[in-house]
């Protein structure tokens, strides 16, 4: 049985997009208060996160998109970035710290302190650009950890598991040329942003190493199952990666209010055992997961103790 970790600050609770705004900082309260209360919390590692550092940052984003964020970040209020996205005077902090907290699970697992983390982290990131952000989202913590882990550990191929109800398009566009990173997306379709079609598949070195699954509203835990076991396992059977990050997102459950899909808890477990096996098979168990989009909290609270709990089990 493996050991896990988690990672979490109240200091990402200071990120407060606005009355009525879904990514709102009661989804980390319904988390830890589920973790807590089912008793799981104490079996799990407690990793300290660290905000993470500009040159971390900038091997994804733009330079000058981080210093706009610093310029525009306020002193009080809320200022719009996108028609979805906000910053309120802890917003940047925590977005440090959410790509940091990747950055921490990323030293845990590597140092062998422990085999998987889940990051549960705000802002999410998947949908970050390079120069921009977009989707609630500020950072993209999932690509700034796989550069990391390339970067800083020597580690030659990631593998990043997107299932997300909505495509990461941010992190697609960081990789899509990259042969050392194979990213996989399974999605609604259509449905925000809007990319993510099957067609879809890399440019030139990396042609092949973007798999996108779009999904019809209402398919569910068997489908999503199915294409893991025979879309999933195959690619990553042939890539072999030495490191596997999820991009978790738990708002293609049936009771999210922002989408369409049928997963319950029970398919997100399985979910979950499927990629750690395939972690398990290829690096040694090492599995980074950071927490994206899940709107309906006692959904999202549910989903992310069976995630958990399958990491645990692994």
């Amino acid at each position: 049985m493996g050991t896990t970790g988690l990672v979490y600050d109240p200091r990402y609770l200071a990120h407060d997009m606005g009355a009525g705004h879904p990514e709102s900082p009661n989804r980390l309260r319904a988390i830890m208060q589920r973790l807590e209360q089912s008793g799981l919390a104490a079996q799990l590692t407690r990793i300290e996160p660290r905000k993470a550092e500009e040159e971390w940052v900038t091997l994804v984003h733009q330079p000058a998109y981080v210093e706009h964020l610093t310029q525009e970040s306020p002193a009080s209020g809320r200022i719009a970035l996108d028609a979805d996205t906000s910053m309120s005077p802890g917003s940047l902090t925590a977005a440090y710290l959410a790509a940091g907290g990747a950055l921490a699970g990323v030293d845990a697992i590597m140092s062998g302190q422990v085999q998987h983390v889940f990051c549960a982290v705000r802002p999410p990131g998947h949908h970050a650009e390079a120069g921009r952000a977009m989707g609630f989202c500020l950072f993209n913590n999932v690509a700034i950890a796989a550069r990391y882990v390339q970067r800083r550990y020597g580690v030659q191929r990631v593998l990043i598991v997107d299932w997300d109800v909505h495509h990461g398009n941010g992190t697609q566009h960081s990789f899509e040329a990259d042969p050392s990173v194979l990213f996989f997306s399974i999605h609604q379709y259509p449905h925000y942003p809007g990319t993510g079609r099957a067609t879809e598949s890399g440019t030139g070195a990396g042609q092949g190493l973007t798999i996108n699954v779009p999904m019809e509203a209402g398919e569910g835990d068997d489908e999503y199952r199915a294409v893991f076991q025979k879309v999933l396992v195959p690619a990553a059977d042939a890539f072999k990666p030495e490191f596997v990050i999820i991009s978790a997102g738990f708002d293609a459950h049936r009771d999210d209010p922002l989408a369409s899909m049928g997963l319950t808890e029970e398919g997100y477990a399985d979910l979950t055992a499927i990629v750690a096996g395939i972690a398990s098979q290829h690096c040694r168990g090492r599995l980074l997961s950071s927490l994206e989009g899940g709107y309906n909290l006692t959904a999202l609270a549910a989903s992310v103790e069976r995630h958990i709990r399958a990491l645990v089990a692994a």
